[in-house]
Protein backbone atom coordinates (compact mmCIF):
# COMPACT_ATOMS: atom_id res chain seq x y z
CA UNK A 1 0.00 0.00 0.00
CA UNK A 2 1.03 3.46 -0.72
CA UNK A 3 3.17 5.61 2.23
CA UNK A 4 3.85 2.37 4.08
CA UNK A 5 6.99 0.44 4.55
CA UNK A 6 7.72 -2.77 5.47
CA UNK A 7 9.36 -2.92 8.28
CA UNK A 8 11.47 -6.58 9.26
CA UNK A 9 11.00 -7.18 13.22
CA UNK A 10 13.33 -9.65 15.05
CA UNK A 11 12.12 -10.71 17.86
CA UNK A 12 14.79 -11.73 19.47
CA UNK A 13 15.88 -8.26 19.88
CA UNK A 14 12.56 -7.11 20.65
CA UNK A 15 12.32 -8.92 23.69
CA UNK A 16 15.55 -7.73 24.85
CA UNK A 17 15.64 -3.81 25.06
CA UNK A 18 19.12 -3.90 26.92
CA UNK A 19 21.20 -4.96 24.30
CA UNK A 20 19.36 -2.85 21.54
CA UNK A 21 22.19 -0.10 20.16
CA UNK A 22 25.08 -1.97 22.12
CA UNK A 23 27.69 -3.57 19.61
CA UNK A 24 28.90 -7.59 20.37
CA UNK A 25 32.35 -7.82 21.87
CA UNK A 26 34.30 -11.13 20.90
CA UNK A 27 35.54 -11.75 24.52
CA UNK A 28 33.26 -14.78 25.55
CA UNK A 29 30.24 -13.45 26.88
CA UNK A 30 32.12 -10.79 29.34
CA UNK A 31 31.81 -7.76 26.64
CA UNK A 32 30.52 -5.59 29.86
CA UNK A 33 32.61 -6.32 32.38
CA UNK A 34 35.82 -5.98 30.17
CA UNK A 35 34.81 -2.45 28.39
CA UNK A 36 34.05 -1.46 32.01
CA UNK A 37 37.45 -2.40 33.13
CA UNK A 38 39.87 -0.82 30.17
CA UNK A 39 37.65 2.09 30.21
CA UNK A 40 38.42 2.48 34.11
CA UNK A 41 42.47 1.99 32.83
CA UNK A 42 42.40 4.30 30.08
CA UNK A 43 40.69 7.02 32.63
CA UNK A 44 43.51 6.43 35.26
CA UNK A 45 46.11 6.95 32.45
CA UNK A 46 44.68 10.36 31.56
CA UNK A 47 44.93 11.16 35.45
CA UNK A 48 48.06 9.65 36.31
CA UNK A 49 50.09 11.33 33.41
CA UNK A 50 48.98 14.92 34.85
CA UNK A 51 50.25 13.60 38.16
CA UNK A 52 53.48 12.64 37.45
CA UNK A 53 54.20 15.54 35.18
CA UNK A 54 53.38 18.20 37.81
CA UNK A 55 55.07 16.31 40.61
CA UNK A 56 58.47 16.29 38.21
CA UNK A 57 58.13 19.74 37.75
CA UNK A 58 58.63 20.56 41.14
CA UNK A 59 61.49 18.26 41.41
CA UNK A 60 64.38 20.84 40.64
CA UNK A 61 62.56 22.65 42.79
CA UNK A 62 63.26 20.48 45.73
CA UNK A 63 66.35 19.95 44.60
CA UNK A 64 67.28 23.59 45.39
CA UNK A 65 65.73 23.97 48.56
CA UNK A 66 68.30 20.60 49.54
CA UNK A 67 70.93 22.49 48.17
CA UNK A 68 70.31 25.88 49.73
CA UNK A 69 70.47 24.16 53.45
CA UNK A 70 74.75 23.72 52.54
CA UNK A 71 74.18 27.51 51.22
CA UNK A 72 74.51 26.79 47.20
CA UNK A 73 73.09 26.26 44.14
CA UNK A 74 72.67 23.31 42.17
CA UNK A 75 74.41 24.94 39.76
CA UNK A 76 77.47 25.67 41.75
CA UNK A 77 77.63 22.03 42.16
CA UNK A 78 77.33 20.72 38.70
CA UNK A 79 73.47 19.96 38.94
CA UNK A 80 71.64 20.41 36.00
CA UNK A 81 68.11 19.48 34.47
CA UNK A 82 70.40 16.54 32.44
CA UNK A 83 72.61 15.31 35.69
CA UNK A 84 69.12 15.45 38.05
CA UNK A 85 67.43 13.29 35.28
CA UNK A 86 70.42 11.05 34.90
CA UNK A 87 70.48 10.75 38.70
CA UNK A 88 66.76 9.88 39.12
CA UNK A 89 66.37 7.03 36.03
CA UNK A 90 66.69 3.99 38.38
CA UNK A 91 64.33 6.18 40.74
CA UNK A 92 61.78 6.82 37.60
CA UNK A 93 62.03 3.25 36.85
CA UNK A 94 61.30 2.40 40.47
CA UNK A 95 58.08 4.76 40.35
CA UNK A 96 56.85 3.50 37.20
CA UNK A 97 56.80 0.06 38.80
CA UNK A 98 55.08 1.21 42.05
CA UNK A 99 52.46 3.07 40.11
CA UNK A 100 51.70 0.13 37.90
CA UNK A 101 51.03 -2.11 40.90
CA UNK A 102 49.11 1.03 42.88
CA UNK A 103 46.87 1.28 39.42
CA UNK A 104 46.72 -2.37 39.44
CA UNK A 105 45.68 -2.60 42.78
CA UNK A 106 43.07 0.31 42.75
CA UNK A 107 41.38 -1.06 39.50
CA UNK A 108 40.69 -4.15 41.45
CA UNK A 109 39.30 -3.09 44.16
CA UNK A 110 37.01 -0.87 42.37
CA UNK A 111 36.13 -3.99 40.25
CA UNK A 112 35.38 -5.72 43.24
CA UNK A 113 33.86 -2.80 45.21
CA UNK A 114 30.65 -2.70 41.77
CA UNK A 115 30.55 -6.44 42.03
CA UNK A 116 29.84 -6.67 46.39
CA UNK A 117 27.25 -2.94 45.83
CA UNK A 118 25.74 -5.03 42.72
CA UNK A 119 26.24 -2.50 40.51
CA UNK A 120 25.23 0.38 42.54
CA UNK A 121 29.07 1.72 42.95
CA UNK A 122 29.34 2.00 39.14
CA UNK A 123 26.13 3.42 39.08
CA UNK A 124 26.83 5.31 41.36
CA UNK A 125 30.02 7.11 39.78
CA UNK A 126 27.65 7.89 36.55
CA UNK A 127 25.16 9.36 38.56
CA UNK A 128 28.08 12.12 39.81
CA UNK A 129 29.33 12.16 36.79
CA UNK A 130 26.16 13.36 34.80
CA UNK A 131 25.16 15.91 37.35
CA UNK A 132 27.73 18.71 36.54
CA UNK A 133 27.47 21.02 39.22
CA UNK A 134 27.94 17.44 41.38
CA UNK A 135 31.11 16.40 39.61
CA UNK A 136 32.39 20.26 39.66
CA UNK A 137 31.89 20.53 42.97
CA UNK A 138 33.72 16.95 43.64
CA UNK A 139 36.69 18.00 41.86
CA UNK A 140 36.61 21.75 43.58
CA UNK A 141 36.84 20.16 46.57
CA UNK A 142 39.74 17.96 45.42
CA UNK A 143 41.18 20.56 43.83
CA UNK A 144 41.09 22.73 46.88
CA UNK A 145 42.90 19.77 48.96
CA UNK A 146 45.72 19.87 46.83
CA UNK A 147 46.99 23.37 48.13
CA UNK A 148 47.56 21.89 51.36
CA UNK A 149 50.77 20.88 50.21
CA UNK A 150 51.26 24.45 49.33
CA UNK A 151 49.92 25.85 52.41
CA UNK A 152 52.42 23.64 54.89
CA UNK A 153 55.00 23.92 52.75
CA UNK A 154 54.91 27.67 53.44
CA UNK A 155 54.88 27.33 57.15
CA UNK A 156 51.09 26.96 57.70
CA UNK A 157 50.83 23.68 59.02
CA UNK A 158 50.02 24.76 62.49
CA UNK A 159 46.52 24.47 61.66
CA UNK A 160 47.12 20.39 60.58
CA UNK A 161 43.84 18.72 62.24
CA UNK A 162 41.34 17.25 59.89
CA UNK A 163 38.92 19.70 60.41
CA UNK A 164 40.58 22.82 59.31
CA UNK A 165 42.11 21.06 56.30
CA UNK A 166 38.24 20.09 55.18
CA UNK A 167 37.55 23.99 56.00
CA UNK A 168 40.00 25.11 53.72
CA UNK A 169 39.77 23.02 50.98
CA UNK A 170 36.44 23.58 51.39
CA UNK A 171 36.66 27.40 50.78
CA UNK A 172 39.09 27.40 48.64
CA UNK A 173 37.82 24.78 46.18
CA UNK A 174 34.79 26.18 45.85
CA UNK A 175 35.86 30.17 45.31
CA UNK A 176 38.39 29.12 42.91
CA UNK A 177 37.08 25.98 41.18
CA UNK A 178 33.32 25.62 41.29
CA UNK A 179 32.36 27.86 38.46
CA UNK A 180 35.23 27.07 35.99
CA UNK A 181 34.55 23.64 36.73
CA UNK A 182 30.89 23.59 35.88
CA UNK A 183 31.50 25.98 32.48
CA UNK A 184 33.92 22.79 31.86
CA UNK A 185 31.41 20.40 32.29
CA UNK A 186 29.22 21.34 29.01
CA UNK A 187 31.90 19.80 26.34
CA UNK A 188 33.82 16.82 25.69
CA UNK A 189 36.51 18.55 26.02
CA UNK A 190 35.97 20.97 28.53
CA UNK A 191 35.57 17.74 30.73
CA UNK A 192 39.04 16.20 29.84
CA UNK A 193 40.40 19.55 30.57
CA UNK A 194 38.99 19.10 33.55
CA UNK A 195 40.56 16.06 34.43
CA UNK A 196 43.95 17.14 33.34
CA UNK A 197 43.66 20.54 35.69
CA UNK A 198 42.17 17.96 38.44
CA UNK A 199 45.50 15.66 37.64
CA UNK A 200 48.35 18.29 37.57
CA UNK A 201 47.03 19.95 40.54
CA UNK A 202 47.08 16.89 42.28
CA UNK A 203 50.59 16.55 40.92
CA UNK A 204 51.60 19.73 42.51
CA UNK A 205 50.49 19.44 45.92
CA UNK A 206 52.07 16.31 45.94
CA UNK A 207 55.47 17.75 44.79
CA UNK A 208 55.52 20.53 47.78
CA UNK A 209 54.96 17.83 50.25
CA UNK A 210 57.93 16.05 48.68
CA UNK A 211 59.90 19.24 48.19
CA UNK A 212 59.12 19.79 52.32
CA UNK A 213 60.00 16.59 53.30
CA UNK A 214 63.35 16.75 51.35
CA UNK A 215 64.15 20.89 52.99
CA UNK A 216 63.71 19.25 56.28
CA UNK A 217 65.50 15.68 55.29
CA UNK A 218 68.70 18.25 53.60
CA UNK A 219 68.67 20.52 57.09
CA UNK A 220 68.68 17.02 59.63
CA UNK A 221 71.72 16.10 57.19
CA UNK A 222 73.34 19.49 57.41
CA UNK A 223 73.18 19.00 61.33
CA UNK A 224 73.48 15.53 62.15
CA UNK A 225 75.85 14.20 58.92
CA UNK A 226 73.19 11.49 59.04
CA UNK A 227 72.29 9.32 55.87
CA UNK A 228 68.78 10.34 54.42
CA UNK A 229 67.09 7.58 52.51
CA UNK A 230 64.90 10.27 51.15
CA UNK A 231 67.54 12.53 49.17
CA UNK A 232 69.71 9.43 48.37
CA UNK A 233 66.57 8.21 46.29
CA UNK A 234 65.87 11.33 44.80
CA UNK A 235 69.84 11.63 43.79
CA UNK A 236 71.55 12.83 46.07
CA UNK A 237 75.50 11.65 46.65
CA UNK A 238 76.11 10.90 50.03
CA UNK A 239 79.83 11.01 49.25
CA UNK A 240 82.25 11.73 51.66
CA UNK A 241 86.28 12.23 51.61
CA UNK A 242 89.34 13.46 53.07
CA UNK A 243 90.38 16.48 50.51
CA UNK A 244 94.53 17.40 50.61
CA UNK A 245 96.48 20.05 48.61
CA UNK A 246 98.17 18.75 45.84
CA UNK A 247 101.63 20.33 46.32
CA UNK A 248 102.21 19.36 49.80
CA UNK A 249 99.97 16.37 50.50
CA UNK A 250 98.95 18.86 53.46
CA UNK A 251 95.11 16.86 54.56
CA UNK A 252 92.38 20.16 54.59
CA UNK A 253 89.81 20.01 57.37
CA UNK A 254 92.65 18.91 60.06
CA UNK A 255 92.57 15.74 57.74
CA UNK A 256 88.79 15.17 58.89
CA UNK A 257 86.28 13.37 56.47
CA UNK A 258 83.90 16.00 54.76
CA UNK A 259 80.76 15.65 52.51
CA UNK A 260 82.00 16.01 48.79
CA UNK A 261 78.99 18.01 47.30
CA UNK A 262 80.17 18.58 44.12
CA UNK A 263 82.48 20.16 41.56
CA UNK A 264 81.66 22.59 38.73
CA UNK A 265 83.71 25.21 36.42
CA UNK A 266 87.07 23.35 37.95
CA UNK A 267 85.97 24.01 41.73
CA UNK A 268 85.12 21.55 44.46
CA UNK A 269 82.41 22.63 46.94
CA UNK A 270 82.80 20.16 50.70
CA UNK A 271 80.60 20.45 53.09
CA UNK A 272 82.50 20.39 56.50
CA UNK A 273 79.87 18.78 59.08
CA UNK A 274 81.86 19.72 62.52
CA UNK A 275 82.14 23.40 61.46
CA UNK A 276 78.54 23.30 60.06
CA UNK A 277 80.36 25.44 57.08
CA UNK A 278 80.23 24.90 53.21
CA UNK A 279 83.78 25.75 51.40
CA UNK A 280 84.84 25.73 47.59
CA UNK A 281 88.72 25.36 46.45
CA UNK A 282 90.10 24.65 42.96
CA UNK A 283 89.78 21.43 41.76
CA UNK A 284 93.44 21.67 39.81
CA UNK A 285 95.34 22.78 43.47
CA UNK A 286 92.96 19.52 45.36
CA UNK A 287 93.36 16.05 45.74
CA UNK A 288 90.92 13.50 47.23
CA UNK A 289 91.38 10.71 49.18
CA UNK A 290 89.52 7.85 51.31
CA UNK A 291 86.46 7.94 48.81
CA UNK A 292 83.40 6.99 50.84
CA UNK A 293 79.92 6.50 49.33
CA UNK A 294 77.30 6.43 51.87
CA UNK A 295 79.40 5.49 55.01
CA UNK A 296 78.95 4.03 58.23
CA UNK A 297 77.57 6.34 61.16
CA UNK A 298 81.14 6.43 62.50
CA UNK A 299 82.45 7.92 59.42
CA UNK A 300 80.39 10.75 59.27
CA UNK A 301 82.18 13.04 62.19
CA UNK A 302 79.98 15.68 62.99
CA UNK A 303 79.91 18.27 66.03
CA UNK A 304 76.33 18.07 66.28
CA UNK A 305 76.06 15.15 67.33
Amino acid sequence: MRGRRHVDVNPEISTRPDTAGIPAVADGGDGGDGGSVVSLLERAGSVVVPIAVGLYALLYFGVEQVYGAFNVTPEQVGIDQATMFGRLMATIILGVLAGALLVGVVVGIAWLIDKITLGYAGRGVRYIRQRPWLAAAVGAVWCGATYWGFLGYLGADAASNALRTVLVATIIGVLAFLVPFRLLRRRPVGRAGMKIAVGALTGIGLGFLLVGHMEDSAVRVAKTGEESFTLSLLGFQDQWVIPFENESGKPLRDGGKVMLLGEADGVYTFYDCRAAETFRVPAEATGIKAISLQPDAKERVCAAR
